[in-house]
């Protein structure tokens, strides 16, 4: 597979940058961080952001079982606790956004976990993947590209 275009902005690379890392600097769970990330990426198919964000997680210490099993973590059991599950399922429902909206019981329940400011940035987290994955997907970067 061949990019469809290396060009990307600089401003646009900076501005996405800068969100992501005060999305995650004020999430503060640099661990979940990541599973939100690689987790939008699977449900946006973006190979890019998912060879970037695997990598993280692995470096990290994220356990091998756990990226494993991401895909399918609402049949994982015990794989992933209550906190992860909440941020896992607004994850989903603010990148699918299958009923066009997301659903009050997805975010009640991330809300119980979350304090207003950490939800707030995990929603901002989850919105600049989702920015990142329509970017390099959108233009077929490949996996481990240098130029994009």
């Amino acid at each position: 597979m061949t990019a469809r275009t290396t060009r990307l902005d600089d401003g646009v690379r900076s501005a996405l940058r800068t969100l992501s890392a005060t999305a995650k600097k004020g999430f503060g769970d640099p661990v979940l961080a990541e599973l939100v990330q690689i987790r939008a990426s699977q449900l946006n198919h973006c190979a890019f952001c998912l060879d970037l964000h695997l990598a993280i997680a692995r470096g990290q210490g994220v356990d091998e079982r756990r990226l494993d099993l991401l895909d399918a973590w609402e049949e994982a059991g015990d794989v992933f606790d209550e906190r992860e599950r909440a941020a896992l399922a607004l994850t989903e429902a603010v990148t699918v956004l299958t009923e066009g909206f997301v659903p009050d019981e997805v975010y009640e329940e991330a809300a119980r976990h979350f304090g207003d400011t950490e939800l707030a940035h995990l929603v901002a987290l989850i919105t600049v993947i989702n920015s990142w994955n329509r970017l390099m997907a959108g233009r077929r970067i490949p996996p481990g590209s240098t130029e994009w």
